[in-house]
């Protein structure tokens, strides 16, 4: 990914039945970092009583002394790594959320975002539910809280029944914790087993980390709920069609993780392969950006035959730089995150491969940092169709009027960026799975076409704080 305009919302963490269990949520959402970096929490259960810990930052910023873990006590605990979106990125917005309600707490992590969350709020508001956030996940605590239902988990899934859009989240109680997936499955969470604790995640490589094993997927429209008796698994919400979010084997996802019962490595090495059968290219060497590309970019050199090399390094340690604005020195933002390796480029025909474009800047501005490392040509190769459309199931994504290809041809594109030619994926390609029908995925950003109604708001922006 070349641009910083597309992330995911949240990593999601919970674990039942370790006297552990706060250490590993910790490695877990550790695991979980590219999928938030701005703020992380954690709550346990101990016999009853609640433990918080949340702030600002990355995890190991959060959880940087030992105090802060230590005193995150008992058997279950659930985390959360935020990337805000629409909504404030502040310490009011950060999870967990707990809620004491008829003398009971509730806890919540959400990964998603609800398409209704301005109307309910508004609903909630108008019969005095007191919000001390900005984020849509408020939401479903307070029509939990207000439910006549007799007991918590009935409350929870008559909230449930009333939202709208993505929703992979957990739940702690003093004695139990509760997971649920939207009935679209647009965010993946996964379960798994560690010795006798069950642990469930947004992705399968916060297993890893902790020696746990994949068993499967929360199924779409199911809440799962754990606790001292094992699993009590329900479909309370109404079936409707999947729309597993494709852009978790694209670009979200870590290659090493187990997604929608596929391997995410296997996906795009298939979509760097069906990419050079689509758009093959005269060329000597072909490289990936780092570090989102480099698993379809191997797929591409498999597939063409071209050698495949390491044409850019990519700095991990940037962080937040401040750049003068009164600074001269032009492009400075992309020299920062990549330095060509010029003996490798040199004279060379060059195929670059990429996951998106979204705005274009940051493209063409790699383009011209590999000419002026000395490529002789440089063909751009994009393993997914065109960003065409916003996203609003749980991805920070621009406007209509932000996204290049929404305005522009491809061949406009490839003129803008400076190119000697543009190719991107075809939708067929992208979505011609070896073992999931095309069906079952949602491609909106490609298409423009939504599985539900969205919401609109100047545009494109949603009027509420996403999760």
């Amino acid at each position: 990914m070349l641009e910083p305009a597309i992330h995911d919302k949240c990593g999601v963490f919970g674990i039942y039945g370790n006297s552990k269990a706060a250490r590993l949520a910790y490695l877990g959402l550790y695991s979980l970092q590219h999928r938030g970096q701005e703020s992380a929490g954690i709550v346990s259960s101990n016999k009853g009583v609640i433990h918080l810990h949340k702030g600002m930052g990355q995890v190991s910023d959060v959880f940087s002394e030992e105090q802060s873990l230590a005193k995150l006590t008992g058997k279950l605990a659930i985390g959360h790594n935020r990337y805000s979106t629409t909504g404030a990125s502040s310490l009011i917005n950060i999870q967990p959320f707990i809620i004491t309600n008829r003398s009971r707490n509730l806890a919540i992590v959400h990964n998603g975002n609800l398409t209704n969350s301005f109307e309910l709020r508004q609903k909630l508001d108008s019969r005095g539910s007191i919000f001390q956030t900005t984020s849509d996940t408020e939401i479903i605590l307070h029509l939990a809280a207000l439910s006549k239902k007799r007991t918590r988990l009935e409350r929870i899934c008559e909230a449930l029944r009333k939202v709208r859009g993505a929703f992979s989240l957990l739940f702690l109680t003093e004695d139990s914790i509760i997971a649920a997936r939207d009935p679209h499955g647009f965010r993946p969470l996964a379960l798994g087993k560690l010795g006798r604790a069950w642990v469930v995640a947004s992705e399968t490589c916060a297993f890893d980390i902790i020696g746990a094993r994949y068993v499967r997927d929360v199924e779409p429209g199911e809440v799962l709920e754990i606790n001292g008796k094992g699993l009590n698994s329900m479909h309370p919400l109404k079936p409707t069609r999947h729309a597993f979010c494709i852009f978790e084997y694209i670009y979200f996802s870590r290659p090493d993780s187990k997604v929608y019962g596929e391997n995410v490595d296997k996906i795009r090495r298939r979509l760097g392969r069906l990419l050079a059968r689509e758009h093959p290219v005269d060329a000597d060497i072909v490289i990936g950006i780092p570090d989102s590309a480099n698993t379809a970019t191997l797929g591409y050199a498999e597939e063409s035959g071209l050698r495949f090399e390491i044409g850019l390094i990519r700095n991990h340690y940037v962080g937040r730089t401040f750049i003068d604005p009164e600074q001269n020195i032009r492009d400075l933002d992309v020299k920062l995150k990549f330095n060509p390796v010029k003996g490798v480029l040199k004279d060379r025909r060059v195929v670059v491969v990429d996951d998106s474009i979204v705005r274009g800047t940051t493209s063409k501005k790699l383009v011209q940092l590999i000419r002026d490392a000395g490529a002789k040509e440089v063909h751009f190769r994009v393993s997914a169709p065109p960003i065409t459309s916003p996203c609003f199931f749980g991805i920070d994504m621009p406007t209509h009027s932000e996204l290049i290809a929404n305005r522009m041809s491809v061949q406009e594109i490839q003129d803008y960026i400076g190119a000697d030619s543009l190719a991107y994926l075809s939708i067929d390609g992208m979505l011609s799975m070896p073992s999931l029908p095309r069906t079952t995925f949602c491609s909106s950003c490609f298409s423009g076409k939504y599985v539900m109604k969205v919401p609109r708001s100047n545009g494109d922006k949603l009027k509420l704080g996403r999760g």
